[in-house]
């Protein structure tokens, strides 16, 4: 099971920390994956949900490869990082039912499990049902934690 935490949230939504790069590097040292919210705005990469916050360079993002979700909030990140020749997992997505992620991951946009293999996405908000997803991506990802596929 693939744990992320939503924009560095890992026990309840704290929207004055989201997204900041010291609280998404707290959420990877706990051992999970996290979704980040990016811009790219006057040649410059930002992390903030809904504007540019924090600027961040590129080795930024490619030191955490591994471990972050890139949600691209404007076609100019998207065009970033398809550019890149790094292969960074991001996507775009507003309120589709489903986004394919650059690594093809289905990510599943709230309220729409049961789907096969996708990543849940914030399934406390929907009380998603959860056993056939292969990820979950929640601000309470703490609580999925000691959870095995099969128990879900």
């Amino acid at each position: 099971m693939i744990l992320i935490s939503h924009r560095g949230n890992m026990n309840g939504r704290f929207e004055s920390y989201e997204n900041e790069p010291t609280y998404i590097d707290l959420a990877i040292s706990k051992g999970y994956d996290v979704e980040v919210d990016v811009w790219f705005k006057d040649s410059v990469l930002w992390l903030g949900h809904d504007n540019p916050q924090y600027g961040v360079d590129f080795r930024w993002f490619r030191d955490r490869i591994s471990k972050i979700w890139i949600h691209c909030k404007n076609i100019e990140a998207v065009n970033y990082f398809k550019d890149c020749h790094y292969e960074f997992n991001y996507f775009w997505h507003e309120t589709d039912t489903i986004a394919l992620t650059s690594k093809n991951y289905i990510w599943a946009y709230p309220g729409k499990q049961p789907i096969k293999d996708s990543i849940s996405v914030l399934p406390e908000m929907h009380d998603d049902t959860l056993e056939l997803c292969m990820g979950i991506c929640s601000d309470y990802v703490e609580r999925y934690k000691n959870i095995k596929a099969y128990e879900l």
